[in-house]
């Protein structure tokens, strides 16, 4: 299945981000790509959003566990549109990415660090997260309603 393959490729992408990460920023700390503006700087986040809920990793593993198995079963039983694809696809490959790690490293890598936005540091599978929250909260306030009514 196309969405199986996608999710496996946004999966790759994340981890080997992370490994990446964990290879040349862990020792070094941080790397100025634009200085005081974007960095790479390496965090191990045992939370979630911004840090809350410091070492509660079960709660993570569950809540990603249910939220990847609720949105293959949704991609495979119902005609949505792309959109609401693409955000569930987004946002299962963010589940998963970060949950490997949880269960891997028993943390979550973090590395980008846009300093002139925010104080936070975040990975790949956070923006697939928040892109995909984007997108299927989208495809329910302007799409989803008009093909139920069709």
């Amino acid at each position: 299945m196309i969405y199986a393959l996608i999710i496996v490729v946004l999966l790759g992408i994340d981890q080997i981000s992370k490994l990446l990460a964990l290879k040349h920023l862990q020792d070094v700390s941080t790397i100025p790509i634009i200085n005081n503006i974007f960095h790479l700087t390496y965090v191990e986040n045992r939370g979630a959003a911004f840090g809350m809920l410091q070492n509660n990793q079960i709660i993570f593993v569950v809540i990603a566990l249910i939220a990847s198995i609720f949105g293959i079963y949704y991609l495979c039983t119902k005609k949505i549109h792309i959109v609401g694809k693409i955000g569930i696809m987004l946002l299962i490959s963010g589940a998963l990415g970060n949950l490997i790690d949880r269960m891997r490293l028993g943390f979550v890598v973090d590395f980008l660090d846009f300093r002139i936005v925010w104080q936070y540091v975040f990975n790949i599978a956070d923006v697939f997260v928040v892109v995909g929250t984007i997108l299927l909260c989208t495809f329910i306030l302007f799409f989803d309603n008009k093909e139920k009514v069709k």
